[in-house]
């Protein structure tokens, strides 16, 4: 009995054993969540410690930005140059913003519904193509295009468009086909994954209850990519309005876009508080810009979803 008792009692532990696979997979120890996230919190803690010593200096006086306080330099912003500069600003970053996006829609949507994977790799290596160029360079290619002997002009006047050169340089349209063409990856990558993740069966049920493709779009494929859309957008406005190397490049002085004004301030003449003061409200009006411009879309939305 107890040779039997002690067969029975080991049998589970045989088994087990016998059971157990050489190179079966262990549990791995379990990781905190805020040591994976250590990386990404030490750049925002980088970003956010950069940007209170920005607003610290906006503050001060010059060669004595860290112990006095003032706000004469918020109130020199009042200068007509100054707002001057600002209105210019936004309203060069929110035209590109309005063109980058139409113009990325297209190829958005090629991009998403493309069935050859040569060709949407393509797709996306053009797209990605400005991002891997420096932006001087992009600049440069830029003057040698739009001067008066230039690409722009010889197919402008070989196609009966124009008698005579156009001035593209050192003029907003300038500037602005360049802020075009530098955040135009920037629009199209965001609503190409918005439309990639939207079914295809809801544009085949739109097709089938008689939608032309132009309806398609327009009721079903844009509203629910608008996110990315938004996203888009939103990313284009914000980067181009602290755009430096292609305004001081295609506009130089003639068209101060706030960047351009920032450094002119710390380059020749050494004033740190004053572009501090800047960049300060360069920061707050392309936040409160976006912020409106995210809340007027989902209030769009959402009448949008009441009236359906």
């Amino acid at each position: 009995m107890s040779a039997l008792s002690s067969h029975r009692a080991g049998t589970p532990a045989q088994a087990g054993e016998s059971t157990a696979q050489p190179g079966t997979a262990t549990a791995l120890p379990r990781v905190p969540p805020l040591l994976l996230l250590a990386p990404i919190l030490a750049f925002l803690a980088v970003l956010i410690a950069a940007a209170l010593a920005v607003l610290r200096m906006s503050f001060g006086v010059p060669g004595n930005e860290w112990h006095a306080f003032t706000l004469q330099n918020y109130v020199d912003l009042g200068d007509a140059y100054f707002l001057r500069s600002l209105w210019l600003t936004l309203r060069l970053a929110f035209q590109s913003m309005i063109v980058a996006v139409v113009l990325a829609i297209p190829v958005a949507l090629a991009m998403a519904r493309t069935q050859s994977r040569t060709a949407r790799r393509l797709l996306l290596a053009g797209v990605l193509l400005p991002l891997l160029v420096n932006l001087l360079l992009q600049g440069y290619g830029w003057l040698v295009m739009l001067g008066p002997a230039g690409l722009v002009n010889h197919v402008l006047m070989a196609t009966g468009l124009i008698g005579r050169p156009v001035l593209w340089l050192y003029r907003e349209n300038g500037v602005l086909l360049g802020l075009i063409q530098t955040a135009f990856p920037l629009a199209v990558l965001p609503i190409s994954s918005a439309m990639r993740a939207v079914s295809r069966s809801y544009e085949e049920a739109a097709a089938t209850l008689g939608a032309s493709r132009w309806q398609t779009m327009r009721h079903v494929l844009l509203p629910l990519a608008m996110p990315g859309i938004v996203s888009g957008a939103l990313l284009v406005f914000a980067y181009n309005a602290s755009a430096f190397a292609v305004p001081l490049l295609l506009g130089g002085r003639r068209v101060p876009m706030l960047a351009v004004l920032v450094h002119d301030q710390v380059a020749p003449l050494l004033n740190w508080p004053a572009a501090s003061a800047s960049g300060v409200v360069l920061m707050a009006a392309t936040l409160a810009v976006m912020a409106i411009s995210q809340r007027l879309v989902r209030n769009l939305q959402r009448h949008a979803e009441s009236r359906s």
